[in-house]
């Protein structure tokens, strides 16, 4: 079963679609009980940080989630849902779950458009079972104004945008990317699913 967070943090239907193209058994969580019931969980997001996380507090969800992160479940952490893992952010500057060190900065380079929207390579830097099928820079679907900075050692996969910056992260039982797979047609699906067989994880 797996379980995504709705929280109020843009439209989830998508992720719900792309996950049921798969065959697969999906619920969504608005409370911190269902997350019991789970053993893939799922935490999108396109919004703002500050109050992404004051609604998750608000729902009880924000300690719930962290325990389950670091109790072990396969955790996928999709846009927002990645940046809300780290320390902290300069949007609203509010502190994050604080699971991976790090912080959430804002592009600034005044050659480029702001927010990031469209399609973007996403360079492997590290051989994963995630990136299984999927070729070395394929494109994936993005739209954010953040990314984050942390350690290289989390990093398996960059993009450029004025910048390089982390589009794949992978930690122990955590995955996050800055990229929308349910968005990213046939490359995303495959990344789903080389997520959900949890073969990465071995």
């Amino acid at each position: 079963m797996i379980g995504i967070v709705k929280y109020g943090a843009g439209n989830i239907y998508s992720v719900f679609s792309a996950l049921r193209y798969l065959g697969e058994e999906v619920i969504s969580i608005e409370n911190p009980k269902i997350l019991d019931r789970v053993n893939f969980l799922i935490l999108p997001g396109v919004g703002n940080f500050a109050s992404s996380i004051e609604n998750l507090e608000k729902m009880d969800l924000l300690e719930k989630i962290r325990y389950k992160i670091n109790e072990g479940i396969p955790f996928l952490g999709i846009c927002l849902g990645l940046q809300l893992l780290f320390d902290w952010s300069e949007e609203g500057e509010k502190n994050g779950l604080g699971i991976l060190k790090g912080k959430v900065v804002r592009f600034k380079s005044r050659s480029i458009k702001i927010p990031h929207i469209g399609w973007n390579k996403v360079k492997i830097l590290k051989e994963s079972l995630l990136f299984k099928d999927i070729k070395d820079n394929s494109y994936f679907y993005f739209a954010h104004s953040y990314y984050v900075n942390t350690q290289k050692e989390f990093i398996i996969g960059k993009t450029n945008y004025g910048v390089d910056f982390p589009s794949v992260i992978l930690k122990e039982n955590i995955v996050g990317t800055q990229f929308h797979p349910e968005k990213s047609g046939t490359a995303g699906l495959l990344f789903l699913k080389n997520f959900l067989e949890g073969k990465w994880l071995q």
